[in-house]
């Protein structure tokens, strides 16, 4: 990455899509969530959102012997959350040789499509998804899975050296009559890495989102001391929904390294989901937050 910061892939056409690995999936049927025929449940501009590193559907074991798939498991959970938007990280595109080595334990298709559907198929969400890493077998990136219809989508590098590769996937998503500027996050390991991500995802939003439109950044920022929190805040006008949310490892949470952040909803609460039922899906747990959209 230079230092005017990370690499710019651009707004897409559909027909770019499939060179940059950007997805939209809408699953069929009449379940499908349309603009003429939006969610009501919540209702008043409820919203709830919930931000969640999926590991890639692979996990350790109880005792760290072995590696299993818990995508299947994943995807119930991930339902009984009753969340409008959720905004994935680490999700695998395609992976053909876990595909191979878990069989029928696998799904035959993309993870943000197949964790769109409810296993019941009583619901399903949109999606939008961004690839940021491929490799021989496959690839894997950010997902939003949304109730609402999106109506934009774009992914940007933000890698910032080759042994990581990073993006940003950007979705405008119509909700009570607004579009909501909607930011899946996953930065770098390294400090230095994570400041360069951070300056530029800043200077993407204020170039580029109206300032008053309503924003939603969420997802993995790696920003275990919190040095990026006020620089957000200060630029962007944003509100962190639960500063002290510790996610990371899902087991014994300890570290912060998953954040949502607002502008343009009031909060009505915020949690962080843990417990073995939890760990035993990824080393991440996933953050949850309940918003009102403000007039």
């Amino acid at each position: 990455m230079s230092a005017a910061g990370p690499r710019d892939r651009g707004k897409l056409d559909a027909a770019d899509i499939g060179d940059v690995g950007l997805r939209a999936s809408y699953p069929p049927g009449p379940e499908r969530t349309t603009a003429d025929e939006p969610p009501t449940e919540r209702g008043g501009g409820g919203l709830r959102v919930a931000t969640y590193n999926i590991h890639k559907g692979v996990i350790r074991d109880l005792f760290g012997l072995r590696r299993v798939s818990s995508v299947h498991e994943l995807r119930a959970r991930m339902h009984e959350l009753d969340a409008d938007l959720i905004f994935l990280q680490e999700v695998q595109g395609k992976n053909d040789r876990h595909a191979n080595r878990f069989e029928d334990k696998w799904p035959g298709e993309p993870q943000d499509q197949f964790l769109a559907r409810s296993p019941t198929l009583k619901h399903t969400f949109e999606t939008a998804y961004g690839r940021n890493a491929n490799y021989l077998h496959g690839h894997h990136g950010n997902a939003l899975l949304s109730r609402f219809p999106i109506v934009r989508r774009e992914n940007r590098d933000f890698s910032d050296h080759a042994l990581e590769k990073r993006g940003v996937l950007h979705c405008v998503v119509r909700f009570e009559r607004r579009n909501v500027h909607c930011f899946v996050i996953h930065f770098g390991l390294l400090a230095r890495s994570r400041d360069r991500q951070a300056d530029a995802l800043v200077d993407w939003i204020v170039r580029e989102v109206p300032r008053r439109s309503p924003l939603l950044i969420a997802g993995d920022f790696n920003d275990w001391r919190d040095r990026l929190s006020r620089r957000f805040v200060e630029a962007l006008q944003v509100t962190e929904v639960m500063g002290s949310a510790r996610t990371f490892p899902a087991l014994v949470p300890w570290l912060r390294m998953d954040r949502i952040y607002t502008r343009g909803f009031d909060l009505k609460g915020a949690d962080v989901l843990r417990g073995p039922a939890w760990a035993r899906l990824s080393d991440h747990a996933p953050l949850v937050a309940d918003l009102q959209l403000l007039r």
